[in-house]
């Protein structure tokens, strides 16, 4: 028993030995599969490497020119690759030193140039060893397939729309720098131009300073050189208008222009946008002789002393993207307006504007760059000389329709007449009459007709005259003579006064004036005689002598005449308290002749014969008024009413004069 445990025993340590060989045997077997992987994975390399051992003799002779001749360019290229990054790091910042920014720059470019022109012969050479080593079979196909996909993606970048970035991109990164500092150097120096500037000696054309320093004209012609040898011409110059008619736009913000974007459709009338008109003169002169015109010259400064022509055209793009054309716009929607006189002022206050510009539009605006800026003005003066002469020649027959309308109901001077006499003095003033006559050479000249000077005074005579017509006419029209005769009093007094030592008036004469005085004259009688000259009959002293008859038959006389006044008084004075005499001094002068011929004669006959008849019952029947107050109520009459004052409409929407008579209590625009 003690043996078979011990053969057991034996077993067991044979058999963990066993086991211990075995892990031993497995671990060399793990060791000697990986180094079997390296080896396999080595193979092809090296099979690589022993090709060319195993290919001809002759290909292997010839292949060591091929490689030689390719990489001695390709070898070329590079340097020049490397040199080009180089320069990356001595690129400095444009804004702090352009000079020498440019001038690194300028090697870069010039490094670019000969890495693009280079390029393709080193692709050549290198496409052609491959070929040699793909014919003999001297390299591997797997070999060969890189070698040609690379020199597919350098032929790309060498021939296709990445041609610029054969360095990298860096040129054009490098370009943009310069093109942002381009955009610094316009905007920081570009400051908008306050209106107060002041205006040339003279009213000649204002020939601005550059708005720009020299230095800073000089630094934008050199970056100019660069963009431009670089095909960037066109976005300096898309910069360039950007920024130069932003700021000629700030410039006119500051001015509230706000009205040059009324419309047609919401004129009132044209003297309710009046000021605006006044406004827009002097805002167009200063957009066009300050603003356009420093445009102008820096145009002229940045661009044609580099021999470019084209800056005309850049500066027709700053005028439009400023805003010029909305300046003629709104002197078109004027003429577009409904007729009537006043627009015929206002559109030779636009002429005059325009006229005193006709130097500077034909400077600034006379290149064929400038032809939509030229059309519209053209297309402006047009419709300026059409309606002004559309206006004036209506004029007449105007008047001439009014001449059937009622006249005022108060007898106060027809609006017309104080239109027209003050109209007709305006436009021989000075600040039309020249404006005028040149509108109508240009209108004559237009159908071959010449003008002669003395056409424009006759019309405006014919006016004053056809005026008179209508004043005998309208006087005709009153069923009251008496009011006839205040009305005539009026109008024939303003005649006088009102065109007396004006120039209308000289042209009219001497005699035509004391005319007017003596009618104005002779109605002021005439009102007395028919009215209030009839009252101091009725206070006869005739009878009252006392006789007999005694104080009952004088007391019943004074009653009798008394009363008859009174009612003669209130009928006179309730017809004629609503009548108007505007004139002041015709005013005053007419009432202190109705008190001296009532009031002496009243205050003696009561001093008389008012104790007859205060100790009556019934005395304040008779006895009505003292001295004064009748004083009081005589001083009360001609005075113009508190109630809405209506005016002239000198058109309507039919095209003909209102009468301006028949409304006088109804709310119209006034004519100022």
């Amino acid at each position: 028993m003690d043996r078979g445990v011990e053969n057991l025993l034996s077993a067991r340590k044979l058999l963990n030995a066993s086991m211990e060989k075995s892990k031993a045997l497995g671990l060399t077997l793990v060791k000697t599969e990986v180094r079997l992987d390296e080896i396999n994975q080595r193979l092809p390399s090296l099979e690589v490497s022993i090709r060319p051992i195993m290919a001809q003799g002759e290909a292997l002779g010839t292949v060591g020119g091929h490689i030689n001749r390719a990489v001695v360019p390709a070898a070329a290229v590079l340097k020049v690759f490397d040199a080009i990054h180089g320069l990356e790091k001595s690129l400095s910042d444009p804004q702090s030193d352009l000079a020498g920014y440019l001038g690194v720059l300028k090697r870069l470019v010039e490094a670019s140039r000969f890495l693009g022109e280079n390029c393709g012969m080193a692709i050549q050479w290198l496409a052609d060893i491959v070929e040699y080593l793909e014919d003999h079979e001297v390299a591997d196909n797997k070999f060969i397939s890189g070698l040609k996909k690379a020199l597919e993606r350098l032929r790309e970048l060498e021939v296709g729309e990445e041609k610029g970035r054969l360095d990298g991109g860096l040129l054009e990164v490098a370009l943009d720098r310069l093109e942002n500092e381009y955009r610094r150097l316009l905007t920081e120096n570009s400051v908008p131009l306050p209106m107060s500037s002041p205006t040339s000696p003279g009213g000649q054309a204002c020939i601005a300073p550059s708005p720009l320093p020299v230095a800073v004209i000089q630094k934008l012609q050199a970056i100019l050189g660069r963009l431009i040898a670089n095909n960037r011409f066109d976005r300096c110059l898309s910069i360039y208008v950007e920024v130069r008619s932003s700021n000629v736009r700030a410039s006119l913000q500051a001015l509230n222009l706000d009205y040059l974007e009324i419309s047609v459709s919401e004129f009132n009338n044209v003297a309710s946008i009046e000021g605006y008109i006044a406004q827009w003169g002097k805002h167009l002169e200063f957009a066009v002789k300050h603003l356009l015109e420093s445009e102008y010259k820096l145009c002229n400064d940045v661009f044609e002393r580099m021999g470019l022509d084209v800056w005309k055209s850049r500066f027709a793009d700053i005028a439009a993207q400023a805003g010029i054309l909305a300046f003629l716009q709104f002197g078109k929607t004027v003429t577009e307006s409904k007729k009537d006189p006043i627009k015929l002022l206002k559109l030779l206050d636009i002429f005059a504007a325009l006229s005193k510009l006709r130097l500077d539009f034909n400077r600034l605006f006379g290149g064929a760059a400038c032809a939509e800026i030229q059309n519209w003005t053209r297309d402006l003066i047009k419709g300026l000389v059409q309606g002004a002469c559309e206006i004036f020649w209506e004029l007449s027959i105007q008047v001439e329709l009014q001449r059937h309308t009622p006249p005022p109901l108060d007898g106060r001077i027809p609006r017309v007449v104080t239109f027209i006499t003050d109209y007709c003095n305006k436009l021989l003033a000075d600040d039309y009459k020249p404006i005028l006559a040149q509108v109508l050479v240009i209108e004559r000249s237009w159908k071959h007709e010449k003008f002669q000077e003395g056409i424009l005074i006759n019309e405006l005579l014919n006016l004053v005259k056809s005026i008179e017509l209508n004043v005998e006419t309208w006087s005709r029209a009153y069923e009251d003579v008496v009011l006839s005769y205040i009305f005539l009093m009026n109008t024939h007094w303003h005649l006088y006064k009102h065109l007396k030592d004006t120039k209308i008036g000289t042209l009219l004469g001497d005699s035509w004036l004391r005319e007017h005085e003596q009618y104005k004259d002779y109605y002021s009688a005439l009102y007395l005689r028919e009215s209030w000259g009839k009252l101091p009959a009725l206070l006869s002293r005739e009878g009252l002598i006392l006789f007999s008859g005694g104080h009952a038959t004088a007391r019943d006389l004074v009653k009798k005449r008394l009363k008859s006044f009174n009612e003669a008084f209130d009928d006179m004075h309730m017809k004629q308290c609503n009548w108007v005499i505007l004139d002041k001094d015709l005013q005053e002068k007419t009432r202190h002749v109705i008190i001296q011929t009532i009031v002496p004669v009243y205050r003696s006959y009561m001093q008389n014969y008012g104790p007859l008849v205060e100790q009556d019952p019934s005395a304040s029947k008779y006895a009505k008024y003292t001295v004064q107050s009748l004083e009081k109520m005589f001083n009360s009459l001609f005075q113009p009413k508190p109630v809405k004052q209506g005016s002239l409409r000198v058109r309507q929407q039919s095209g003909k004069l209102n009468n301006g008579v028949a409304d006088q209590y109804q709310t119209s625009p006034t004519v100022r």
